[in-house]
């Protein structure tokens, strides 16, 4: 399965962000929450989830979206289950490390 990353450096962090493919420019929306899947900070390069998560190592900030990368992510022990929010069932996890 495919994601969307986008590696930037923003000042001292090195930000990381991966969506699914199949998300990428879509909005969802649930309550007062409108999350916009934006192409300008989501794509990047096309790579495989295990190669997005490999990223995660050198990032120290890093925001998902989409059930492949995070299940993935919650597997691999770098999000805690109970961190995600669902946004129209679509779940969203941000990792920052201090």
């Amino acid at each position: 399965m495919d994601t969307y990353v986008n590696l930037k450096q923003v000042g001292r962090n090195v930000l990381l962000a991966i969506c699914d493919c199949e998300l990428l420019g879509k909005t969802l929306r649930e309550g007062k929450i409108v999350f916009q899947v934006k192409e300008e900070f989501y794509k990047g390069g096309k790579v495989t989830v295990e190669e997005a998560l490999a990223m995660i190592e050198n990032s120290t900030i890093v925001n998902m979206v989409g059930k492949n990368c995070v299940e993935k992510a919650i597997e691999k022990g770098y999000v805690h289950p109970e961190a995600i929010l669902e946004i129209e069932g679509i779940p969203h996890a941000q990792i920052i490390k201090l």
